[in-house]
């Protein structure tokens, strides 16, 4: 883990506070331009300040917890943000919450996974990291996105692209209990799986406080609820610009995924940047594993009890860019040594997804 200063930097303190303060005059005055490009520069500087503060956590419970604190904090954050979107959308929004996690799959596998191969080949030509972990991670993903992704549109007893009431559940227990085996294995029973085999410089620098390192975690849940409800305050205007430019209504859900996987991606990059690629990949595949192993259980959950109609199936391109995803990823992930080339074949994939989205 980088070098982190005990001492929280004051900027990572009245970011925030600035963030929650342009919130207060959104909501005194919600129709002004203006304030929407304050909203987008405050949306930015929260990002970075949770980035600042999950490292200080992340140095001071160590790996593989410091990355799960992240992961699961910004993905319970996504998962309430789409959930309050879902109970004020129309029905034709019924496909906002598929779109979202198909969309923070993509951008996590190939984008921020492209991204730190990339920089890290670049910076440091080979890059090492525990096959075992990867494949784990790997095995779980394939699983969930295949199950509750692409396995709707193959059923008989549901119509189209939803599953049935037993079917439904099933797939939300299932990830939930699928997520939950993961988190287990991970930080218990094969903790060692997710460790760097070979310690980097920072792991004998002096760990933070236990009170800045709880004072971290409360910013730091501070920051990644600003973000979220940054984004949805701009999620509107996000929605007019794709309608104005004839853009399919699923860029209004990668739009949303890429605005709260900023905190993981930029984590993530500065950790594959300092090689410790190990870390990158906890976080980016532990981020994929918890959008669906908790938002799908959720949406569920919601749709059950108020009745909503949830739309599951992604259509025959986007299920031919996630088996190429899933399989390009095993392979590039099956050697336990990365160069800057396969940060580029992922990268390429995370080309072809964007255009194929906005030019279907």
């Amino acid at each position: 883990m980088a070098v982190v200063s005990t001492v929280l930097s004051r900027w990572t303190i009245w970011v925030p506070a600035t963030a929650w303060l342009v919130l207060g005059v959104i909501y005194v005055m919600p129709s002004h331009e203006a304030l929407l490009v304050l909203a987008a520069v405050a949306l930015a500087g929260a990002v970075f300040s949770a980035v600042h503060h999950a490292e200080v956590v992340a140095h001071r419970v160590g790996e593989p917890y410091g990355t799960l604190v992240l992961a699961v904090a910004v993905t319970i954050i996504e998962v309430a943000l789409i959930v309050s979107v879902m109970l004020t959308a129309t029905p034709e929004k019924a496909d906002l919450a598929r779109d979202t996690v198909f969309a923070a799959v993509m951008i996590v596998c190939n984008g921020i996974v492209g991204i730190c191969l990339l920089v890290g080949g670049i910076r440091h030509h080979e890059q090492d990291f525990q096959v075992r972990g990867a494949s784990a991670a790997l095995a779980v993903l394939a699983s969930l996105s295949i199950l509750t992704l692409v396995m709707p549109n193959y059923t008989s007893t549901g119509h189209g692209e939803m599953l049935s009431l037993s079917q439904l559940i099933f797939a939300g227990l299932s990830s939930l209990v699928l997520y939950g085996v993961f988190v287990f294995v991970q930080t218990l029973r094969h903790r060692d799986y997710f460790i760097a085999n070979v310690p980097d410089e920072d792991v004998h620098a002096e760990p933070p406080s236990i009170g800045t390192a709880r004072l971290s975690a409360g910013f730091l849940l501070i920051c990644l609820v600003a973000v979220v409800l940054l984004a949805k305050v701009l999620s509107p205007v996000v929605e007019s610009l794709v309608e104005d430019a004839g853009a399919p209504d699923a860029v209004v859900g990668i739009v949303i995924a890429a605005l709260v996987l900023l905190p993981e991606g930029l984590a993530a990059v500065r950790a594959a940047r300092a090689d410790r690629l190990q870390n990158s990949l906890n976080l980016a595949l532990g981020s994929a594993l918890a959008c669906i192993g908790l938002t799908i259980p959720t949406v569920a959950l919601v749709c059950l009890s108020t009745g909503q109609a949830l739309l599951l199936g992604i259509g025959r391109k986007e299920t031919v860019l996630l088996v190429l995803t899933l399989m390009i990823a095993t392979l590039t992930l099956g050697t336990g040594r990365t160069t800057l080339l396969q940060g580029a074949v992922h990268l390429s994939l995370f080309a072809a997804y964007l255009f194929i989205s906005f030019m279907p």
